[in-house]
């Protein structure tokens, strides 16, 4: 039997999401951003409303989210949180499901890792694995439009303009 093998290695690389984004704001900002339930308005695509029914931020604990998207239909997720290393690394679990928190598509395992750059923030986002390419690309979208909402809440909590 082999030892010192990757997950990461078993990963089909068109079913395996990674983002790296660089914000303006020191690290324990940028990590409460995503630790904290009040500071989550930006935790949605653009033209998505969001709420954050349960966030139980502990090893162990779960959170539960609806958002309700431009045409009208609503959208469930949930999860549990496996690792919180402040202000490092969140490690949970994510999963689609019905209003009665019944998964509809396969779970998928989100890696948050929050690195400090001098006053900004590096942040890779790893999310794995996904039933196909097709649902992968549309997390990268969905993601890539949440993020780009955190830009801008942190520059109205820091008084700077979007750097992304």
């Amino acid at each position: 039997m082999a030892t010192g093998s990757s997950a990461a290695a078993a990963e089909p690389r068109e079913r395996v999401l990674v983002i790296e984004r660089i914000f303006e704001a020191p690290r324990e900002l940028v990590f409460k951003c995503f630790s904290e339930p009040e500071r989550m308005e930006w935790m949605q695509p653009k033209g998505f409303t969001s709420h954050l029914i349960a966030y139980d931020f502990w090893p162990g604990g779960t959170f539960r989210l609806q958002m309700r998207g431009p045409d009208g239909r609503n959208h469930w997720q949930k999860g549990v949180f496996r690792e919180i290393v402040p202000p490092e690394r969140i490690v949970r679990t994510f999963c689609w499901t019905d209003v009665d928190g019944i998964p509809t598509l396969p779970e998928t395992l989100l890696t948050l890792t929050f690195a400090a750059l001098g006053g900004r923030t590096g942040v890779t986002l790893h999310q794995a694995v996904f039933e196909s390419p097709f649902a992968c690309d549309q997390h990268r979208e969905g993601w890539m439009s949440s993020l780009d909402g955190l830009d801008e809440y942190l520059a109205t909590v820091q008084g700077a303009a979007p750097t992304s």
